[in-house]
């Protein structure tokens, strides 16, 4: 892998964590001293991706904004590395008008038909959505691919086994990638999941899939790389399954009673220093560079976040308008 691209899966992964710092910060104005899930300028429920960066750079250094791309209900990681907007984005999260879904989709909800972007709070959903996309790319006789990614706890709903079949049968151009953070909210897979293997599950289907370990961003750019040339290649669909970690709780006030014993051992396994170590042992950046690498992205960030503080509400006319049911 050449520098360039390393120093760039490193890029995104800042920029995603950024991102997820600012909203985490502005998240709980309002919500503190007693956590009140309702209050403060972003209510509701709020699951941020710190930790799983590597998923989203990694695959999405292979896409192009003509492919689709479908996530789970933990999202903006793969939203922002798929080049969805982030101002727009971030007005969507405090339900603006100039959000993406003009502020009525919220953070689960995110909508970006310019560059086939979608998901979903509903768990699997986004499987047969890339399905039918690919459907779609293949019969236009096109090269572009779609992709899926959701959370190991998917792999026991109806719906990844439905569209590993239909994909299989069909040879459809889609990858689909299953994130590996070890807990299904606060059931670890142990007490879930008979098989805990989805590449094994996706090979009862005749489709290929690799399991990347340590939640390195290189090994998901180099296994998401030869799915998405194999998908082009219209040699069907793969799957790979990465083993990820979630740095913060399923949900913003989420306590962690059930993971304590894990806790501490999580700040040492965080992805990015990881990484940031490796490229300057390398001699490929320095402690300069990491810093003003840093700083352009918590510049972006917090524009988005003045963009969407500035933007105003939906009007309350409006409520029946860009909604459907």
């Amino acid at each position: 892998m050449d520098t360039s691209t390393r120093l760039s899966l490193y890029r995104t992964m800042v920029r995603i964590r950024a991102f997820e710092e600012a909203i985490r910060r502005e998240y709980y104005v309002g919500k503190q001293p007693v956590f009140d899930i309702g209050a403060g300028p972003v209510p509701g429920e709020m699951h941020l991706a710190a930790g799983q960066e590597p998923v989203a750079a990694g695959l999405c250094a292979h896409l192009r904004s003509d492919d689709a791309l479908t996530g789970p209900h933990r999202p903006h990681h793969i939203a922002l590395a798929h080049g969805v907007d982030m101002k727009r984005m971030t007005a969507e999260i405090f339900g603006r008008e100039s959000g993406l879904c003009h502020g009525k989709g919220g953070h689960m909800h995110l909508f970006a038909p310019e560059v086939h972007f979608g998901c979903s709070g509903i768990i699997a959903e986004g499987m047969p959505t890339a399905c039918g996309q690919a459907l779609a790319f293949k019969k236009r006789g096109t090269d572009q691919v779609a992709a899926a990614v959701v959370g190991e706890g998917a792999v026991n709903q109806g719906g990844f086994h439905e569209s590993l079949n239909l994909a299989a049968l069909w040879k459809l151009p889609v990858i689909f990638v299953v994130e590996d953070n070890d807990w299904g909210i606060s059931v670890p897979r142990s007490a879930s999941t008979s098989n805990f293997s989805a590449t094994d599950r996706g090979r009862a289907y005749g489709i290929p899939g690799e399991r990347v370990e340590d939640n390195s961003v290189e090994g998901v750019y180099e296994a998401c790389g030869r799915a998405v040339q194999r998908a082009r290649r219209s040699e069907g669909p793969s799957l790979i399954e990465v083993h990820t970690l979630r740095l913060w709780g399923h949900f913003e006030g989420d306590a962690q009673g059930y993971r304590e014993s894990e806790l501490e051992d999580v700040p040492g396994r965080d992805p990015i220093p990881t990484y940031r170590r490796t490229l300057i042992e390398e001699g490929l950046l320095d402690e300069e560079e990491a810093q003003r690498i840093r700083a352009e992205a918590e510049e972006e960030v917090e524009a988005a976040i003045r963009f969407a503080k500035e933007s105003p509400e939906p009007a309350p006319d409006e409520a029946l308008e860009h909604v459907f049911a």
